[in-house]
């Protein structure tokens, strides 16, 4: 379908379809008239404007004077401005695939939004939601998040659900505080905590498997972000991984730091690039033990048996947990597979590279840790068994010390977002509101961005009886504003950073514990 509005627009000369907030482009007031073609989502075709050049002598002058801007840009690290309209079937690129990333793919898809999920990991999903599974035996250990709690009424709707559908249970085993020497204390039962009915990967790994909008790369590295042609282009390692109309980055970590220090740092996105560099994050040690019989796990009180406890007193550690019970049941009998997590402070005497560990630290903070477990336990030095199996991890970037304290950060200038747990603390609940809170305010502005070039839903409602441009219309209406450029819903570009009070192996809203740190 064809027709002819007729509209006052401020033109600006075509010498690029990317703004800069610098540039103050000459203001036109003509009266035009522009033949569009009409999709049924309000999208438009524009064909050739009247007493105008020509489409193809319009694009060669666009990429010409898209690549120089993108060039200035680069070496100025100027704000980039998209000007060109978001296409009436966008794509938002995700840049990591933990579980504010696989929640905002969810919640965009439930907003009609297709998404495209590039993820770093080799064995599956989940980020720091690690479980890793060693046969022949087998053995099972949660290696990174131990279980989450649930205090927000939208994640609880969340947990529920994945309840429901057999992803997740409330860990009924005994958790506690262990101070060295061997004095436990357990926790009362009340905030119930969760954990995967088969560790914490498989629920992110069912999550991303259920999902029909969402295109999944793994594993890759995203290693560059260029805006060009009102879209933003990722690389990996000058390999194209796609065009897109919004990029979110939920990457935590090492992979965080070097966007800010490195992927973003000619991308023209220089405030999310500060917000990004004001982050400081721990480093964790993870060690992974399996040993043939129980653990004394008191030696005040042998009666007493437990299957979590944050560890106080030791340098070394502040957290153990017996995978097998917690994971395989009280019933369960050996191997017994123990996660042993190191404090922030023992991470930062001994850090090293994560991706090449010498192997004389590695058998030192071993060594270290197993001491600092048989101190907890309140063992005699050198009586602990051996473990038959030992694996060690080390969390370079495990988790976030300060949070600007929002549930995420999006610059409409430049159509691009974060989302991640250390927006709004450090705990599976932040990760995932956070995730929500993104696809949310995205989703409306892209609906946005699409209405404001609509020529349909904006001049001819009456044309279009497609139901979704109802719902289109109303966000249409509410988020109307003067210009192109939505300067109201930029979020946490400016929030100053506090620092965050929790465990060690990170937040657990609504548990009261004497083990918290700043």
């Amino acid at each position: 379908m064809s027709l002819l509005v007729t509209r006052t627009l401020t033109l600006v000369p075509l010498r690029s379809e990317l703004h800069l907030i610098s540039t103050k482009p000459k203001r036109i007031i003509a009266q035009v008239y522009i033949k569009c073609k009409i999709d049924r989502y309000g999208g438009r075709e524009a064909e050739e404007p009247m007493n105008n050049p020509s489409a193809a002598q319009r694009k060669k002058g666009l990429h010409e004077a898209s690549r120089r801007s993108v060039n200035k840009k680069s070496f100025s690290q100027e704000q980039v401005e998209f000007a060109a309209p978001v296409s009436s079937d966008p794509v938002v690129g995700i840049i990591g695939g933990g579980m504010s990333g696989i929640v905002c793919a969810l919640y965009l898809e439930k907003r009609g939004i297709k998404s495209t999920v590039f993820d770093t990991g080799i064995h599956g999903f989940g980020g720091r939601m690690g479980t890793r599974i060693i046969d022949p035996h087998p053995l099972i250990f949660d290696h990174a998040a131990q279980f989450f709690t649930v205090t927000d009424p939208k994640f609880a709707e969340l947990v529920d659900r994945w309840s429901k559908e057999g992803l997740v249970r409330q860990w009924q085993g005994t958790v506690g505080n262990l101070e060295s020497g061997g004095r436990f204390v357990q926790l009362p039962a009340r905030p119930p905590r969760y954990i995967g009915i088969n560790g914490m990967r498989p629920l992110a790994d069912y999550l991303m498997s259920q999902t029909s909008m969402v295109n999944v790369v793994r594993p890759c590295w995203v290693s560059k972000l260029e805006p060009y042609n009102g879209m933003w282009h990722l690389s990996e390692k000058g390999k194209p991984c796609g065009h897109f109309d919004a990029i979110v980055i939920a990457h935590n970590g090492k992979y965080l730091r070097k966007c800010a220090n490195r992927l973003l740092a000619a991308s023209g996105l220089p405030l999310i690039a500060r917000q990004m560099k004001r982050l400081t994050l721990s480093s964790i040690w993870a060690l992974l033990a399996a040993f043939e019989d129980p653990l004394p796990v008191s030696s005040v009180d042998p009666a007493i048996t437990f299957e979590g406890a944050f560890v106080t007193g030791v340098d070394s550690i502040s957290w153990i947990a017996n995978n097998t019970k917690k994971l395989l049941g009280s019933e369960s009998s050996g191997p017994y597979c123990w996660t042993i997590l190191s404090t922030a402070t023992f991470g930062k005497q001994n850090k090293v590279p994560q991706e090449s560990i010498p192997s004389a630290t590695a058998e030192k903070v071993k060594e270290l840790m197993l001491e600092g477990l048989e101190n907890a336990l309140g063992l005699q030095k050198s009586s602990l068994k051996r473990p038959f199996y030992s694996r060690l991890q080390l969390w370079g970037a495990a988790l976030p010390t300060n949070s600007p304290g929002v549930p995420c950060i999006f610059d409409p200038h430049g159509r691009a977002g974060i989302c991640g747990d250390w927006l709004l603390g450090s705990s599976i609940e932040a990760a995932a509101l956070s995730g929500m809170a993104m696809a949310n305010h995205a989703s409306l502005l892209i609906f946005r961005f699409i209405l404001s070039f609509s020529c349909t839903m904006l001049f001819q409602p009456v044309l279009c009886d497609d139901p979704n441009v109802g719902s289109f219309m109303q966000i249409a209406d509410y988020f109307q504003s003067s210009g192109t450029c939505p300067d109201d819903f930029a979020l946490g570009l400016h929030n100053n950073f506090q620092p965050i009070i929790g465990h060690d192996i990170g937040q657990f809203p609504g548990l009261e514990s004497p083990c918290l740190v700043t």
